[in-house]
C-alpha cells in the first residue's frame, strides 16, 4: 500500500515485514524523508520479525505539501491518523532528528497506543528557552542559501537531478510553507513531562551532538529509560552509524517488542 489518505491529505508510505509487533519509522526535517530508514534500520528490524511502517511526512518525500501545518501536534494527528488508516492500533515507534519530537509528543499524548520508543539524537526535551535553536537556525541558513544561490539550478546544471530534485524539496518546504514559523512556535518537552512517559525509551545520541543534552534529560527524567551514546558521532549518524545503532536497537527491540534476538547479541 504506497498510498494513504489521512487528514485530507495523502501520504506515502511503505510496511515491510510481518510482525507483530508493528515498528513505525519517524524521519528528519528537510531533506529527509522515509528513505532513510528503509535503507538503514528498517530491513534488519523487519527480518527480526517486526512489521515495519515507514511514512514520509507531510511536505517530504512523495507526501503532499500543504502550506500550513506542520506543528509538533499537528504532526502527532498525521501520524495517529496514518495509523489508523492502515490499521495500526499500538506500536513502537523509532524516529530521528524532529521525528524523535513527534515520537515523544506521541506517546505522551496517547499512551495506549505507543508500546516503547526509540530516540535517535532526537530533538523534543528541554528546559529553557532556546532548547531548538540551533535547529531553526540551521534550517533558516538552508532556506536562505535553497532561495538566493538557487542550489536546485545549480546541481541540475552539473547534472545531479536526483540530488536537483531533493534541493528542489527542500526550497520548496522551507521557503514555501510556515513550517519554519511552527517550529520556532514549538514548546520542547520540560523535565515533568519526560516523568510522565509511561513506556520503555531507548535514546542513542552522538558523543558530539549539538542535542546530547536531550538525552541526558531523557536519562534522568524518563523513568525507564537506557541513554547510548554512539562514540565519535555527531547529530548526523544515519547512515554511516547504521550498524553501530543497529548493535543496541535489535537487542533492545527483543526484550522490549518480543522480535528475535540477534545472533550474538545480549538481550
Amino acid at each position: 500500500m504506497p498510498e494513504v489518505t489521512a487528514r485530507g491529505l495523502r501520504f506515502h508510505v511503505q510496511e515491510c515485514g510481518t510482525g507483530p509487533p508493528v515498528v513505525v519509522f519517524v524521519h528528519g526535517l528537510a531533506i529527509d524523508n522515509l528513505s532513510s530508514f528503509y535503507y538503514t534500520l528498517a530491513s534488519p528490524v523487519a527480518e527480526a520479525g517486526a512489521r515495519c511502517v515507514l511514512y514520509d511526512l507531510r511536505g517530504h518525500g512523495l507526501t503532499e505539501r500543504p502550506p500550513t501545518g506542520y506543528s509538533v501536534p499537528d504532526a502527532v494527528a498525521d501520524l495517529f491518523a496514518v495509523l489508523d488508516a492502515l490499521g495500526h492500533d499500538r506500536v513502537h515507534l523509532v524516529a530521528y532528528s524532529f521525528g524523535g519530537a513527534v515520537a515523544l509528543n506521541a506517546a505522551l499524548a496517547h499512551p495506549g497506543r505507543v508500546a516503547g520508543l526509540v530516540l535517535i539524537d532526537a530533538h523534543g526535551p528541554g528546559d529553557g528557552s532556546d532548547w531548538n535553536r540551533g535547529l531553526l537556525n540551521r534550517l533558516a541558513q538552508s532556506a536562505l542559501k535553497l532561495e538566493y544561490e538557487r542550489i536546485a539550478d545549480q546541481l541540475l546544471a552539473f547534472g545531479e537531478r536526483r540530488m536537483s530534485r531533493a534541493a528542489a524539496a527542500a526550497d520548496a518546504l522551507l521557503n514555501g510553507t510556515t513550517v519554519l514559523d511552527d517550529l520556532a512556535a514549538m514548546p520542547p518537552v520540560r523535565p515533568a513531562a519526560l516523568a510522565t512517559v509511561p513506556c520503555p525509551v531507548l535514546a542513542v545520541y552522538g558523543q558530539h551532538s549539538d542535542v546530547a543534552d536531550a538525552g541526558r534529560l531523557l536519562l534522568h527524567h524518563v523513568p525507564n529509560c537506557t541513554l547510548h551514546t554512539l562514540t565519535g558521532y555527531s547529530h548526523f549518524m544515519l547512515p554511516t552509524g547504521t550498524a553501530e545503532i543497529l548493535e543496541v536497537l535489535l537487542p533492545w527491540l527483543a526484550h522490549h517488542a518480543g522480535t528475535r534476538v540477534p545472533a550474538g547479541a545480549v538481550r
